[in-house]
């Protein structure tokens, strides 16, 4: 198994062995790049990613394709030509967008004679290490059969507790349980750049992140289209779980020639997040961390506290906070930033915001004194295994 695999937890020696073999290729391919401006799938250009993606699986890669536009695609097939507001209207066309959405990319493949399957996915899929490793085994063996798995999420089912919200999360989730090599993220911008390309004409291409900080998380836009539901900063969110984890992602445009495989092959396109030198270990639990539930609330740390997580693996103490955003209740995640307001970890929290708030400023001897907080003194506010540094 590679040094990045151990991070994924133990698995019986041929399936260890067999993962170690394969070159996972994860590409995600976004509603705005997959439609035409009035929201139908684009089958010509579904064509030339299945040209690509059979390609790239004869140079050896083991490629899963993330898709959007199930929602879109049963829009066409129901006539409508606006997107409804209701939930319940949108789960309907969804469940009959994704069989249309299966047909069309079994299409796409059949001429390079590649069998495609459908992997619907909700956060609940994941949530736990036995629903992890369940889904990591249906991945092994499509993979093992020579199948190209096509995963969406599960919008039919999907409510606000257990879904991804967009599929970059997705993607990222999907990258960490195959142990990818790789990410390529097709969108419809060429990649990063220093400023809205949309807004601003001389706006500059960053061609490689080695690092997320403040100013990559800065200069992150908003969905810019009708069709999608994410944006550049749901795509850096997953890029900074990745890079951690030790898996690169590409951003890139999905219309521009020959991007998956230019990608592939290692040729400069969009934008480059590198993998970190030194991968973190993303266990199952972590990774619903990272990218499961959105944070209640935010813990600001100082310095010395930062550094301690960083540094050293620390797990956060309650001594170490020195403001608390948001309600929140004990077992909720949250953000932990620095003084300057970046975020630069993610945790889950062992006391609720009320008795954090009242802790903060407090050594730790005078909450060892205090009847109320003294279990802040006794264990840490945020455990180091129930904690994801992003740095």
């Amino acid at each position: 198994m590679s040094e990045r695999g151990g991070a994924f937890g133990a698995c019986a020696d041929g399936a260890g062995e067999a993962r170690a073999s394969r070159r996972p290729l994860v590409v995600k391919i976004g509603s705005s790049t997959l439609t035409t401006a009035d929201n139908r799938i684009d089958r010509a250009y579904l064509r030339q990613v299945a040209d690509q993606v059979a390609r790239v699986r004869a140079a050896g890669w083991s490629p899963i394709i993330v898709t959007s536009a199930a929602i879109a695609c049963g829009l066409e097939a129901l006539g409508m030509e606006r997107r409804p507001g209701d939930m319940p209207s949108l789960q309907a066309a969804a469940s009959v967008g994704q069989s249309a959405l299966s047909a069309a990319y079994a299409e796409a493949f059949a001429p390079h004679g590649v069998v495609t399957s459908l992997v619907l996915l909700t956060r609940r899929d994941t949530a736990d290490r036995t629903a992890y490793l369940h889904a990591r085994d249906t991945f092994d063996k499509l993979l093992d059969f020579g199948v190209v798995p096509i995963v969406n999420e599960n919008d039919t089912v999907s409510v606000e507790q257990i879904r991804f919200g967009d599929n970059d999360t997705l993607a990222a989730l999907v990258a960490c349980l195959v142990e990818a090599e790789l990410v390529v993220i097709l969108s419809d911008i060429d990649g990063l750049y220093d400023a809205n390309p949309r807004r601003v004409p001389d706006a500059r291409l960053i061609e490689r992140v080695d690092a997320i900080d403040a100013g990559v998380m800065a200069v992150c836009g908003e969905a810019g289209t009708a069709a999608g539901s994410g944006g550049m900063i749901t795509k850096v969110k997953a890029a900074r779980v990745l890079m951690v984890a030790g898996i690169p992602l590409v951003i890139c445009n999905g219309r521009r020639e020959g991007a998956i495989e230019d990608a592939a092959a290692g040729r400069s396109v969009g934008t480059l997040f590198a993998a970190s030198s030194r991968p973190h270990e993303i266990t199952p639990k972590k990774l619903w961390i990272a990218l499961g539930d959105a944070a209640r609330g935010a813990l600001a740390v100082d310095e010395g506290a930062k550094k301690a997580l960083i540094d050293r693996g620390s797990s956060l103490l309650a001594v170490g906070v020195r403001g608390v955003e948001g309600r929140f209740d004990a077992g909720d995640i949250v953000d932990i930033k620095d003084p300057t307001g970046h975020v630069f970890a993610r945790g889950r929290v062992s006391a609720e915001s009320d008795e954090v708030e009242l802790a903060e400023g407090l050594d730790q001897k005078t909450l060892a004194g205090n009847r109320l907080l003294a279990h802040l003194a006794e264990r840490p506010l945020v455990h180091r295994d129930e904690l994801v540094v992003f740095e």
